[in-house]
């Protein structure tokens, strides 16, 4: 399964039935998951885990170091679940000392052409990156989110599940849950309602997270009393306990 014209590691674990192109390099400490396929022109370093049913396309650049000038070659290491389809030029760093050691692909997402995810990133499950979609280091982001062509995130933001911005959106802050954000500097522009309603958001749940999203973003309330008044709504709706939970804990304060 492992193109004659490829340089594998002795020390890689490969499974039996993973495909490798020609002329890819994939070096030592690299472990990859049955059913996945590697296309040409791939390099990948370790430490890097790869999980079953990935499919990497060509001249992608998986595990190498991290961009990031404090870096001095300390252990670290990236890993990648299952069923995650990784297109051209897509970079993908290793985490460092000084953050969480670790970068982290959840599954079945989805990484369109050139985009970059930087050391120290946790992205979790079914997202999408659309072709040239950036993120800084230590940024975090949660499942179901769509980013659109272009987006740019600034390091250590978190972007809450559900998520959608559209293309060329710059976000410099936290984004919650649920939300759409557009413009350079992002700004919220409503609940993300036909991602929502793709994943079978029922209209009483739209509707709640519409009140939601009214009284955070449209209400002259301090924060606090807006945090209040979201905790007392979220008491028997668990998308508004979510929401509730990201906006206690956000960390750059959130997009407006």
């Amino acid at each position: 399964m492992i193109d004659q014209r490829a340089v594998v590691d002795s020390a890689a674990e490969i499974a039996d039935d993973v495909h490798v192109g020609p002329f890819s390099v994939i070096g030592p400490n690299v472990v990859i998951g049955p059913g996945s396929r590697v296309g040409p022109h791939v390099v990948i370093n370790g430490p890097t885990r790869i999980g079953a049913e990935n499919r990497i396309h060509q001249f992608a650049s998986i595990g190498d170091v991290s961009q990031d000038k404090k870096y001095r070659g300390e252990d670290s290491a990236l890993e990648i679940g299952d069923g995650n389809v990784i297109r051209e030029y897509v970079s993908i760093n290793r985490g460092t000392g000084a953050g969480a050691g670790v970068t982290r692909l959840g599954n079945h997402n989805w990484i369109m052409a050139s985009a970059h995810i930087a050391h120290d990133c946790q992205v979790g499950n079914d997202t999408t990156f659309a072709n040239g979609a950036s993120l800084a280091g230590h940024v975090s982001v949660e499942d179901h989110v769509t980013l659109g062509g272009y987006t740019l995130v600034h390091q250590f933001c978190v972007i809450g599940a559900y998520v959608f911005s559209a293309f060329g959106s710059v976000i410099g802050k936290d984004i919650p849950p649920y939300m759409t954000v557009s413009g350079n500097p992002a700004r919220a522009r409503g609940l993300n309602k036909e991602g929502l309603k793709r994943h079978g958001f029922s209209e009483d749940e739209l509707n709640h997270l519409q009140q939601a999203y009214r009284v955070l973003y449209r209400s002259e309330n301090s924060p606090e009393k807006i945090l209040d008044q979201l905790r007392e709504q979220s008491a028997s709706d668990i998308h508004l306990q979510v929401l509730v939970s990201f906006l206690e804990q956000h960390r750059r304060g959130i997009i407006r």
